[in-house]
């Protein structure tokens, strides 16, 4: 079920979406920084600040970008093979293949949009494009917030099927608001990912399994209280709740700075220079912002920056095997902004990489093609 048909106003939508919390997602992001390694210590605090006061920038973004929304969760139990398996397949081109975009952009993005995110951070990484790696972190830890609230997993995601409609902002906002100072946890050191794809999987399987604790501990609040709106009714949700909720809260924390670690190394592990964070976000060289739509269907729109004016600049879209599929331009462009139209033609739906180049400098953004 795609959540943002579900019949209730734009407001309330956007509060039902929104993981955590900004209290939450901002405690999230901000324990990932005691967790990074002694020898990543140059990005704090300036880097993880960043990070951290970011952190909701993603949930921002649902006013203004219509397919932000898929990207906060995936209602993974309407998917009949984990319903029968426990499991879905990790490769989106088979998802697809299997049920249909439109299915699988209606059960929401959320395991796809992340490991995005997370090629997205290791190619900031590379390039040594601290602030942008900073602001794709945040978007990273928001993603990974949502991969560890379990009604961001489950077509229950409100309670609307068990008569329980509105425990997803009594639990995740109203309750980590009022509770926040009791959420204190201990971190672990990060640890470098080998197979990105199946940790963010694991995780999202993990988590799913407190759906019905959540929503049960919902049921025994409100019988307990007679109401969902009374003091009782939140201490009595905290007390049956809080334990699991500050478990699934650290090990966001742990597994977005064990995703940074990986990142970096995966990135050659740069060192930042004293000053980078202060420097403009991608100083020096062409760098491709966003795409929209993503996936993109028929036409899509790149928008691009260029620090200095009268750049050489080739803009060409690849795919997964690193073959050249299109070339869209080759020419001498100005400063700033840019917006680059692109029509699909005939390719086939799947992975594909847009490639910005001016001399030695070079952008990349992974993006989806769907029918």
């Amino acid at each position: 079920m795609k959540k943002i048909f579900y019949p209730v106003s734009l407001v309330v939508l956007c509060l039902i979406l929104s993981s955590w919390g900004s209290t939450g997602h901002k405690k999230i992001n901000q324990n990932m920084a005691a967790c990074l390694p002694a020898r990543m210590a140059f990005l704090k605090p300036a880097w993880t600040d960043i990070v951290t006061s970011n952190a909701s920038a993603a949930d921002n973004r649902k006013n203004s970008d219509p397919n932000e929304s898929p990207r906060h969760f995936i209602d993974i139990d309407n998917y009949p093979e984990f319903v029968q398996y426990g499991l879905i397949s990790q490769a989106y081109d088979s998802v697809v293949s299997r049920h249909g975009s439109t299915f699988v952009i209606d059960q929401g993005i959320l395991p796809w949009a992340t490991l995005t995110t997370f090629d997205s951070v290791t190619a900031c990484f590379q390039r040594k494009d601290w602030n942008k790696a900073a602001l794709f972190a945040a978007d990273l830890g928001h993603y990974v917030g949502d991969g560890h609230m379990p009604l961001h997993i489950a077509a229950n995601y409100n309670g609307q099927f068990t008569g329980q409609t509105g425990v997803h902002s009594r639990y995740e906002t109203t309750m980590v608001g009022r509770y926040a100072s009791q959420i204190v946890y201990p971190v672990d050191s990060a640890q470098y990912i080998q197979d990105v794809g199946g940790y963010v999987f694991n995780y999202l399987y993990y988590d799913y399994k407190f759906v019905d604790s959540v929503l049960m501990s919902d049921a025994y609040a409100t019988a307990q209280s007679g109401s969902t709106t009374s003091d009782s009714y939140y201490q009595t949700l905290w007390a049956k709740s809080g334990g699991f909720t500050i478990l699934m809260m650290r090990n966001a924390s742990d597994a977005l700075a064990n995703l940074v670690y990986t990142a970096w190394v995966r990135a050659g592990s740069p060192d930042m220079t004293p000053y980078a964070i202060d420097e403009h976000a991608g100083a020096g060289q062409p760098t491709i912002l966003s795409v929209s739509p993503n996936p993109v269907s028929r036409a899509g729109i790149f928008q691009v920056e260029l620090p200095r004016d009268n750049m050489t600049v080739s803009f060409n879209i690849y795919d997964g095997n690193g073959i050249l599929r299109d070339s869209i331009l080759n020419a001498g462009m100005a400063k700033g902004i840019h917006k680059i139209s692109w029509n699909v033609k005939e390719l086939e739906q799947g992975i594909y990489f847009a490639v910005l180049k001016s001399g030695i400098f070079k952008s990349t953004l992974k993006f989806i093609v769907a029918p």
